[in-house]
């Protein structure tokens, strides 16, 4: 039994609206630009971010758990991944050096001088944005190891944003240029298929025991 026939199957139990609505998002969703997190101590700010690649069509979110592990477990039990996949790491060098095998450039988002802004970010190639903790902001060895950095141009007196509505500011920019670009941003077939059979199987109550009898019958 190939996970297509799988997949062929669990979408009988789907209601036309939820399979069209499947592919409509999927055709919006990219791995071009991924996020990564550290140590964020909310855990509502952790689901708002994951919430805002949902809606900005990231798929893919990197939580690095260095000094405080298992913070989002509550968050995943109470489904806030259901529809974005959440990679999880006990070390930041870890997370960095899975995304920059991928492919990814590591951008740093910082309120720094030196730092570039929003509007003139290049999205020309893959880039994965990092967010720190609510307090201090990213890790010397996060900005270290980053190939730039940026951050929202701000005219008020505060000088910096709570992590969740950074994230939907950058996320917002940068996949608005992308979707109006050339750049090749969507999801391979591949990928398309692997993540709707993860999103039919989450869907369906008991979809393993209905594979395992599709399996035998």
């Amino acid at each position: 039994m190939t996970e297509e026939e799988i997949l062929q199957h669990l979408q009988e139990l789907l209601t036309p609206r939820r399979r069209q609505l499947f592919e409509q998002v999927l055709t919006n969703r990219t791995n071009f630009f991924t996020v990564a997190t550290q140590d964020v101590y909310q855990l509502h700010n952790t689901s708002a971010v994951i919430r805002s690649c949902d809606v900005f069509g990231i798929q893919n979110i990197h939580v690095i758990e260095e000094r405080m592990p298992k913070r989002i477990d509550k968050e995943i039990a109470m489904g806030a991944q259901k529809w974005v996949d959440v990679q999880r790491y006990s070390a930041t060098k870890d997370c960095l050096h899975t995304l920059r095998k991928k492919g990814y450039r590591i951008v740093a988002t910082s309120p720094h001088e030196d730092a570039v802004m929003l509007d003139d970010f290049d999205i020309s190639t893959p880039a994965a944005f990092f967010f720190g903790t609510e307090r201090e902001g990213l890790s010397q060895e996060i900005l270290e190891e980053a190939d730039s950095t940026l951050k929202i141009p701000m005219v008020g007196f505060t000088e910096s944003l709570n992590i969740s509505v950074s994230a939907a500011i950058i996320l917002q920019s940068v996949t608005e240029k992308i979707r109006r670009s050339n750049l090749p941003w969507r999801l391979s077939a591949a990928e398309k298929f692997q993540i709707e059979l993860a999103w039919t199987k989450k869907t369906i109550k008991n979809s393993d025991q209905i594979i395992e009898r599709f399996h035998n019958s």
